[in-house]
């Protein structure tokens, strides 16, 4: 167990894709003596970075799941998760810095802060994580971190405070200046692990001076000591990093740092920047909610490991000894062969095994305390649960997104039923952004995911991992249904059988409501309806809107409001108000004008502005809509809008067009209506589809 708090850093390493991130995890692992040697994401010597475990990730080339690992350097303990880029894995960067302290934004320097950098920093907010940005790949034609570093307050709202300056670009990126020490520092060796420091060019004094400057003057609003030695000339580097340090932890100061992680050099500059600047476990607050408490009261958690335990599951994997639980322990201490209570569902559970992580290896411990993350083997759980000593407190879940496409997926044979109903139900319980159902209609298995190259890859583990071939049919965009207008409705529901019948009588309207997905309002006086078949009525509407009529998709943003209607002594009941809602649903919602939404997907190219005109055109044809363009340095980035239904497939367009030198990445922005043509499409297939089922 670590004693001393003040020494430990939780980080992540999280960016846009391609900017560096497991590249940046790989030195730093190698300074910190981890590994002995490193090796490439895209190498040639079929070994792969540490980080990227999975056999798809070093094949692809890309991170898809967070990998925790941990280090020491300077007498500091830095637990290290390394997320994915991509769009399609976001809920690897939203559960890693739900636990993080403190995380390094990664940013090109040719690039700068992409669509995806944006994303990141959304969810950094979220959890109000502080970060030290880290401008990466100075050594590639057309670096430019001054504009980067612009760019942050530009594009992020950040408030920049520029800590170093590069000795050259491009290919004559030798090093950096530090502006808190005034020394030029460069890096030596076979990997750049020989650091020389020396005294600042001449050519380069005066910049470095104004550079400082400028830094001194920003810092020192957080720091009053600082502004008396400014003032006094007696300023120390301590002074400078206390202040930026505090700037950092309230996040109204973003450090930034330089370098090229490839080329080896200012990494080790980094490493002591998260030690000076980023919060251990103590600086920052983390609250459990009482569950026993009426309001839900909010409990401040401490880093004490004397305390009750409160830890909190956020990262599944299912391996060869049974299921991996991650876990960030906020307060108290885990032993081996302690008794822990799951929070959620009551069940005590016994500590069996408990292991640090070092990507996919792992070290047996016997104990870790308060700010550690760890894992633990042979834990029963779902993602998101809590863990105490017995205490009902529960930790604040992580921020899940709703999954935009399907993909309707059967085994190719008997054996492979088998297999694949065992690894959804494994994929689905690590990953929550991964959905499973059946269609009511059809009978399909559907699978939901974040994008194409989501579900792509879980296609290939089912295979991989568990002999599982299946057959993919064409994804499904998740269309929605609403009403455009008010209608009234007057639906008497009478059946008569022999003995008791059945009757309800409802009386009201529907209308647009953009507020909420389904809103039901009560405005029955004098007793027309009964009080007790109220909800009956509320449940008959709400089994309508999980499959409007049209294209048999869920109809949201409308509000039902019952006023009137009339019951009977005997034939009233619950089944005959639910009916009557239903009745009344199917009567009136063709007069409420119905439409068809489709998600809208905000979509981000990137590539030479050769192909400027190529990229455009690639959109245009897609309905997309233009937010707007930028050019710098050569490249040229386009922001647009465009229907998910569209977009299928369009990664083969894009390098098409582009010879491969573009890239894009997309996000769901909102639900819009379809064109009308478009919409007749829909209803004709649905109609088609439909009646295809009863024939058979």
């Amino acid at each position: 167990m670590i004693s001393d708090l003040s020494r430990v850093r939780n980080i992540g390493i999280s960016a846009h894709i391609d900017s560096g991130k497991t590249t940046l995890t790989e030195r730093i692992l190698f300074y910190t003596k981890r590994i002995h040697a490193i090796h490439e994401v895209k190498g040639k010597d079929g070994v792969g970075a540490k980080m990227d475990s999975m056999d798809l990730e070093r094949e692809r080339g890309i991170t898809i799941q967070s990998a925790a690992t941990y280090c020491s350097w300077k007498s500091h303990h830095v637990n290290i998760i390394d997320t994915p880029g991509h769009v399609d894995f976001t809920i690897e960067v939203e559960r890693a810095l739900r636990v993080l302290d403190g995380a390094i934004l990664v940013l090109c320097s040719v690039a700068g802060v992409q669509s995806q950098s944006l994303t990141v920093d959304r969810q950094m907010r979220r959890y109000r994580v502080p970060r030290i940005a880290f401008i990466n790949k100075c050594d590639r034609t057309g670096a430019n971190p001054l504009r980067v570093k612009n760019q942050l307050r530009e594009k992020l709202g950040h408030n920049p405070v520029l800590l170093q300056l590069p000795i050259g670009l491009e290919d004559q990126f030798e090093g950096v200046i530090d502006l808190i020490t005034m020394e030029a520092i460069t890096f030596t060796g076979d990997n750049g692990e020989e650091i020389h420091r020396n005294p600042i060019p001449a050519d380069m004094k005066s910049q470095a001076d104004k550079a400082r400057e400028e830094m001194l003057d920003t810092v020192s609003m957080f720091s009053d000591a600082l502004t008396e030695a400014i003032l006094e000339d007696r300023v120390t580097p301590e002074l400078i990093r206390d202040a930026i340090r505090r700037g950092t932890l309230e996040m109204k100061l973003t450090p930034v740092m330089i370098g090229s992680a490839y080329k080896n050099k200012a990494v080790q500059l980094l490493l002591d920047g998260v030690t000076y600047y980023l919060p251990c476990p103590s600086d920052v607050l983390n609250e459990a909610i009482d569950i026993d408490s009426p309001d839900n009261k909010k409990v401040a958690l401490k880093s004490d490991p004397s305390l009750p335990t409160v830890a909190l599951a956020f990262k599944l994997e299912d391996g060869r000894y049974g299921q991996l639980t991650y876990m960030r322990i906020y307060q108290g201490a885990l032993r081996k062969d302690d008794v822990i209570q799951n929070t959620r569902t009551g069940r005590k559970v016994k500590v069996a095994r408990l292991v640090r992580m070092h990507s996919d290896d792992k070290e047996d411990i016997s104990d870790a305390g308060p700010g550690d993350i760890i894992a633990m083997f042979g834990v029963d759980c779902n993602s998101g649960d809590t863990f105490t000593s017995g205490e009902q407190l529960t930790m604040t879940s992580m921020y899940v997104p709703e999954p935009v496409i399907k993909l309707a997926i059967k085994p190719a044979d008997q054996k492979a039923q088998m297999n694949m109903s065992k690894a959804i139900q494994r994929f689905t319980k690590e990953d929550p952004t991964l959905r499973c159902e059946v269609d009511p209609e059809s009978g399909e298995t559907l699978l939901a995911g974040m994008g194409e190259l989501h579900l792509d890859v879980y296609i290939e583990r089912m295979k991989r991992e568990y002999n599982a071939v299946v057959q993919v049919s064409p994804p499904q965009v998740a269309y929605r249904e609403t009403v455009t207008q008010r209608a009234d409705y007057n639906y008497t529901h009478k059946k008569q059988t022999g003995g008791s019948g059945q009757f309800g009588k409802v009386m009201g309207y529907i209308e647009p409501c953009a507020e909420k997905e389904f809103e039901f309002i009560d405005e029955v006086v004098g007793g027309t309806v009964p009080r007790e078949y109220i909800p009956s009525v509320e449940k008959g509407f709400r089994s309508m809107v999980a499959k409007g009529p049209l294209i048999g998709f869920p109809v949201v943003n409308v509000r039902v409001c019952l006023n009137d209607g009339g019951s009977h002594a005997v034939d009233s009941s619950d089944i005959a108000f639910q009916e009557a809602a239903r009745g009344a649903w199917r009567e009136v919602y063709s007069k409420a004008k119905p439409q068809i939404l489709e998600p809208i997907m905000k979509v981000a190219l990137e590539g030479p502005s050769e192909h400027q005109g190529n990229m455009l055109s690639t959109l245009m044809s897609r309905r997309g809509m233009i937010i707007g363009t930028t050019e710098s340095d050569g490249m040229s980035t386009i922001e647009a809008e465009v229907p998910l239904a569209e977009m299928f497939g369009y990664a083969t367009t894009l390098r098409s067009a582009t010879q491969g030198k573009a890239e894009f990445s997309m996000e769901f922005s909102r639900y819009a209506p379809v064109p009308a043509n478009i919409g007749e499409e829909l209803i004709a297939k649905a109609a088609k589809a439909k009646a295809g089922d009863k024939k058979k």
